[in-house]
């Protein structure tokens, strides 16, 4: 019987991810670095160490990753942040979980400042117990330690919790810590992919969770 949800955020409750690969986007595109809105947005999940190696040369990242993260985070908080709404049913869903007895953290490789904000828009403080973020790890997804480090605080075993993600990123990192996942197809991913990935169940969004809830994995 699971006792816990690790729970992404971006992609997963709220819509966030388009805004995250365009804002990546442009602070390459300040830089020098060209790349497309698709090639970014199919590495969003993953934290800014592991995403840059993915379009910035070896021998110019160490240069650049400093101050091209800052940038990013910058033009983040000036253009996107209040532009981030939840998806339908987020808080519901939250709720449904704990009304369950499932106790939720959330794993995610934003940063802690950024989770807070978050937190406000989706209105689910009181619904989580436990924040992890790519602050509280030496690295963050694809690698396990957000949700290792979920599953310490919480004091709970691999085998208790289940994860809530949208991308394959979510659901690399969970497995290697050996959590089984539970997708949604709102970060951009098909079925097929997510699957393919290693996902358990692939619901469309967390509303589709919540209207079949009773036959889904949270309740076993």
């Amino acid at each position: 019987m699971y006792k816990a949800v690790l729970c992404d955020v971006d992609g997963t409750l709220l819509d966030s991810n388009a805004l995250h690969a365009e804002c990546w986007r442009r602070a390459l595109a300040h830089f020098g670095i060209q790349v497309g809105f698709e090639a970014v947005v199919k590495q969003i999940g993953k934290g800014g160490e592991n995403l840059l190696p993915c379009f910035v040369a070896e021998d110019k990242l160490q240069a650049l990753e400093h101050e091209l993260k800052a940038f990013r985070k910058q033009l983040f908080h000036r253009e996107y942040i209040d532009r981030v709404v939840p998806f339908c049913d987020a808080r519901r869903l939250l709720e449904r979980m704990r009304q369950q007895g499932l106790r939720i953290a959330v794993a995610t490789s934003s940063e802690k400042s950024d989770l807070e904000a978050f937190k406000t828009v989706l209105k689910i403080h009181d619904l989580v117990e436990e924040d992890l973020t790519a602050d509280d790890a030496e690295k963050s997804k694809p690698d396990p330690d957000i949700f290792e480090a979920s599953l310490k605080a919480l004091e709970i075993s691999a085998n208790e919790a289940l994860a809530l993600g949208d991308t394959p990123w979510d659901i690399e990192a969970a497995k290697k810590a050996g959590v089984a996942t539970v997708a949604v197809q709102s970060g951009g991913w098909t079925r097929e992919q997510l699957q393919e990935a290693g996902a358990i169940a692939v619901y469309v969004d967390v509303s589709d969770i919540l209207r079949n809830f009773d036959q889904s994995p949270f309740v076993s």
